[in-house]
C-alpha cells in the first residue's frame, strides 16, 4: 500500500481553511496527528477523502507550503475596524464556478453576434443615484412605481429577476454550494456578488439570505452591473463598506427601489403611525428594513430608531425562518439556481452539436436524465 508524504502546515492549512479543528477531523482521521508529526504518511486513498472532508483542491496537499487564496473581485464587507476575514471554501468554489459560466456564456453569445448591452458599464459613481436610478429602470423597461402592480414585494421580487434576465444579465440565486445541500452558503459572508461584464453581466443572490434582504441584495447588484464593478459584499444592517462604489450602489439601490420624492411626499401623513414601516413596505413592494434604512438615509427617522427597528425585525424574522418549509419544486428550485436563461443557452449548445453533453453536465451541475428531464420540462416545455 503506497503512501503519500504530505507537510505538516499544509495539513493544518487545510484543517484550519475548512473552519475545522484538529479535535473534529479526528473523528474521520484517526491518525491524523501522526500525519502532522510525521510518524506515518496517509495512503492516496486516505489524502483523497482528507481533501473531500476540508474542501481542499487535491493538488494543493502536495505543496511545500499553503497556497495564498484570494478571491478573483474584491470583498467589501460593512466591518467596522475589524480585520477582514479570509474567505471561505464555499465562496470560493461558488465565485470560480460562477466566473466558469460566465465566460463559457460570454463566448456564445459573441458567436452568435451578440453585440455589448447598453446599460452595463454606462455610467460612473460621480453619476446622480436618481440618475443611476432610471438608468437601472430603462434598462429593466420599468416605469417608475413598477412594483406597485405586483400583490406582494415577494411577487415584485420575482419580477425583478426575471426582468435583468430578460435584459440580457445572467441571474443566479442559491443558498448551497451548486446543489450540495450540506454545504449552505452563509449570509454573515455575503449576501451576493456581481461578476462585470459587458456581454454577460453575472448577478449572484444569497439564496440562505432572508427574502426581505434579497430585494435590496439585487437593486445593488444591478447598481454594480451599471458601474461596471465587480464585487462581493455582505451589507450588514443595510450599510456598504467604505468604499466609494458600495456607497455609490447602496444609494442608486434605494432610489429605484424607494425614491425620494415619492417617500417624501408620503411620510408626512405616515410620519405618527406606528405601522409607518409597514405601511410604506406595502407601497413600495420592498420589505419593511428597506423603507426603514430609505428613511434614515433621508434624515426622516434617527439612527437608534433604525437599529431598534432593524434589530427586532431581525429577531422576528429568526423566529418565523425557524419553521422550516419543504424542499419546494425541484424544477422552480433549479429556475433559480441555475437561471433559465443561462440553461436554456448551454441546452440549446448541446442540442445543436456546439458543445459535448458532459460540458453541459459541469457547467449546469445537472446529469444525464435530470439534465434531459429539466431541458424537457423547463426549456423545450416553454417556460422560458
Amino acid at each position: 500500500m503506497s503512501r503519500v508524504p504530505v507537510r505538516a502546515n499544509v495539513l493544518m492549512w487545510a484543517i484550519e481553511r475548512s473552519g475545522s479543528t484538529i479535535e473534529k477531523i479526528q473523528k474521520d482521521f484517526p491518525k491524523i496527528r501522526e500525519w502532522i508529526s510525521g510518524e506515518t504518511l496517509p495512503t492516496l486513498k486516505q489524502l483523497e477523502d482528507f481533501a473531500k472532508k476540508t474542501r481542499t483542491p487535491f493538488g494543493f496537499l502536495f505543496l511545500d507550503e499553503p497556497p495564498e487564496e484570494r478571491l478573483p473581485i474584491p470583498h467589501f464587507r460593512t466591518l467596522g475596524d475589524e480585520e477582514p476575514l479570509k474567505p471561505s471554501p464555499d465562496l470560493m468554489e461558488t465565485i470560480y464556478m460562477m466566473q466558469l459560466r460566465q465566460a463559457w456564456m460570454r463566448d456564445y453569445l459573441i458567436a452568435e453576434g451578440q453585440k455589448p448591452l447598453a446599460f452595463a458599464n454606462s455610467m460612473k459613481i460621480e453619476d446622480s443615484p436618481i440618475a443611476v436610478a432610471e438608468r437601472m429602470r430603462n434598462a429593466l423597461g420599468f416605469q417608475e412605481g413598477w412594483a406597485r402592480r405586483q400583490p406582494t414585494w415577494a411577487d415584485s421580487l420575482i419580477e425583478f429577476r426575471d426582468a435583468i434576465e430578460h435584459s440580457g444579465a445572467l441571474v443566479f440565486f442559491n443558498g448551497i454550494v451548486g446543489n450540495n445541500t450540506s454545504r449552505k452558503l452563509d449570509p454573515g459572508e455575503f449576501r451576493g456578488f456581481v461578476l462585470a461584464d459587458e456581454y454577460a453581466p453575472l448577478v449572484f443572490v444569497n439564496n440562505a439570505d432572508s427574502k426581505a434582504a434579497q430585494m435590496f441584495t439585487l437593486a445593488h447588484e444591478m447598481a454594480h452591473v451599471i458601474f461596471g464593478s465587480s464585487a462581493a459584499f455582505d451589507l450588514r444592517q443595510m450599510q456598504p463598506a467604505k468604499d466609494a462604489t458600495e456607497q455609490a450602489c447602496n444609494r442608486a439601490a434605494a432610489e429605484f427601489l424607494v425614491p425620494e420624492r415619492e417617500l417624501l411626499e408620503a411620510w408626512p401623513s405616515l410620519k405618527n403611525q406606528p405601522d409607518r414601516f409597514h405601511t410604506c413596505a406595502r407601497r413600495f413592494k420592498v420589505s419593511e428594513i428597506v423603507v426603514a434604512r430609505r428613511a434614515l438615509d433621508l434624515n426622516l427617522i434617527r439612527k437608534q430608531e433604525f437599529f431598534d427597528f432593524y434589530n427586532n425585525h431581525k429577531n422576528l424574522m429568526r423566529l418565523v425562518n425557524s419553521k422550516k418549509s419543504s424542499g419546494g419544486d425541484f424544477y422552480n428550485t433549479q429556475n433559480f439556481r441555475l437561471g433559465r436563461r443561462f440553461v436554456s443557452a448551454v441546452a440549446r449548445a448541446a442540442k445543436e452539436g456546439k458543445m459535448l453533453y458532459s460540458e453541459a453536465y459541469h457547467l449546469t451541475g445537472l446529469h444525464g436524465k435530470t439534465f434531459d428531464s429539466y431541458v424537457s420540462k423547463t426549456v423545450l416545455g416553454g417556460a422560458w
